[in-house]
């Protein structure tokens, strides 16, 4: 589905979910430019996979339906993100 295309409510909570965000980092003292949803959404999904080394838990939080799109998103190693996903049981 194209962005436009999104139903209205999806749309309506995007904006509302950034606009909670830019009130709070401005409120914090932080430049706005700097942070955005989807950055919040890669550095957690970052987060969870150091601690973790769980790829496979990644994937399903993030919605990928491939293990190959996961390892892009998160800018690691193919090969050893492969190795983890294989010995991961969930």
């Amino acid at each position: 589905m194209s962005r436009k295309h999104k139903p209205v409510q999806a749309r309506f909570a995007r904006r509302a979910g950034y606009r909670s965000l830019c009130r709070w980092v401005t409120g914090v003292g932080l430049k706005r430019s700097e942070y955005g949803t989807h950055s919040l959404r890669r550095t957690k999904a970052s987060i969870i996979y150091r601690a973790t080394g769980n790829l496979r838990a990644v994937q399903i939080l993030l919605g990928h339906s491939k293990i190959e799109n996961t390892v892009r998103y998160l800018g690691i190693d193919v090969e050893d993100a492969l190795a983890l996903a294989e010995n991961t049981e969930i």
